[in-house]
C-alpha cells in the first residue's frame, strides 16, 4: 500500500487522504518520523482533520516528543469538538491523560 501511494506522490498527487494513508502506513510500521512527516503535511492541508491530529499525536508520542503530542492532540481536541466527532474526542482525551501521567512535567 504505501509504495503506490507514494508513487501518486511522487506523480504529482498530493492531498490531504494520500498523507493520512502513507502517514498510517508509517505509523503501524513502525517509522515514526516519516508517519509525523505525512501525518504534519495532512493537518497543515486539512487542519480540521481530526483523525490525522489523533495519529499525529501517536507518532509525536512514540518518539518521546511528548510536548509535540500534547500539542497535536490538543488541535486535535478543537478539530473534532469542531465538527462532532465525539470518538476523536474521547480518544484523544484518553491519550492526554494517559500523556500527564506519563510526563507530568509536559501538562
Amino acid at each position: 500500500m504505501i509504495e503506490s501511494l507514494e508513487k501518486m506522490l511522487a506523480k504529482g498527487v498530493d492531498n490531504p487522504l494520500l498523507r493520512f494513508g502513507l502517514g498510517k502506513g508509517y505509523l503501524d510500521q513502525g517509522d515514526f518520523p516519516r508517519a509525523a512527516e505525512h501525518l504534519r503535511r495532512c493537518v497543515d492541508q486539512d487542519p480540521k482533520y481530526s483523525a490525522a491530529w489523533k495519529l499525529l499525536g501517536k507518532a509525536l508520542e512514540a518518539q518521546d516528543d511528548f510536548s509535540a503530542a500534547r500539542d497535536a492532540w490538543t488541535q486535535g481536541l478543537e478539530a473534532a469538538r469542531a465538527h462532532g466527532d465525539k470518538q476523536a474526542e474521547k480518544e484523544m482525551t484518553v491519550f492526554l491523560k494517559r500523556l500527564d501521567k506519563r510526563d507530568p512535567a509536559s501538562s
